[in-house]
């Protein structure tokens, strides 16, 4: 996390949002003059970012939403600058570089949240859980924004190193917080009318047998992930494991 806070020098508030962690956070966030929340999740609505949203007050008119492992570069800052300075967006598309056993992944599928947006113009999509993971941070889910969207395309450097062990265990438990949100989905149809191009498409396959296998091939070959070598290949692989082992839960939970 130091890493990431290092980084933010040019922002006028950083506010690091923690559950009780024992792992330095308090000291680190003292460290580099972040303000520093207790978060206290009971497995239902909402988690960190909504609680945030809907609890806090920005003090600033924009927010931007980081992961620990996600790192700003100079030239994001300059970016973020330039694409504020246009008043008729209300929130923006950031793109990040995927690291993968240690390197960036160059090709494949390119990673993008919708993490940057004026305070008081969104909140991260309501969806009423029941203890359905450990997950305490909006992690699949999207910000619902009222207003003009854009996009900005200088990457963020997303660099988890935990592992591939770590990989494994935390990607099963967003396997199985998916298989039950499609669950929730297919009882409440109006939860999927703000679904981006991408998700829309995932949810309408998601069940069907060959997804797994169209992704790895759509991601390794027309997206060319295979020149990204070895890593190219197994983290297609990866990704379609994932894809699987939704299909495999969904047929448990339902």
């Amino acid at each position: 996390m130091g890493q990431c806070l290092k980084r933010l020098g040019q922002f006028s508030e950083i506010v690091v949002v923690d559950s009780g962690s024992s792992d330095g956070t308090s000291e680190i966030a003292e460290e580099y003059g972040a303000k520093l929340l207790q978060f206290n999740w009971d497995g239902k609505f909402p988690k960190k970012r909504n609680w945030y949203l809907l609890n806090m007050t920005p003090s600033q008119p924009w927010v931007l939403f980081l992961d620990a492992d996600e790192l700003i570069s100079d030239e994001v800052c300059h970016a973020i600058s330039l694409a504020l300075e246009d008043e008729s967006f209300d929130g923006f598309w950031l793109h990040y570089t995927n690291y993968f056993m240690g390197e960036p992944l160059l090709h494949g599928l390119p990673q993008r949240k919708l993490a940057l947006f004026r305070a008081g113009k969104g909140l991260y999509e309501r969806i009423e859980e029941d203890n359905w993971t450990s997950l305490d941070m909006e992690v699949h889910e999207h910000p619902i924004i009222e207003g003009k969207i854009g996009e900005i395309r200088t990457p963020i450097d997303h660099q988890d190193f935990r592992g591939i062990s770590q990989l494994l265990k935390r990607h099963h438990a967003y396997a199985e917080w998916e298989a039950r949100r499609y669950i929730k989905l297919r009882k409440n149809s109006a939860l999927s009318l703000q679904f981006t191009t991408r998700q829309r498409l995932k949810y309408t396959f998601l069940r069907s047998w060959w997804f797994p296998f169209a992704y790895f091939i759509f991601v390794y070959f027309f997206r060319f992930g295979f020149l990204d070598g070895k890593r190219g290949f197994f983290y297609a692989a990866f990704k379609s494991n994932y894809f699987f082992t939704i299909g495999l839960l969904l047929r448990e939970f339902d």
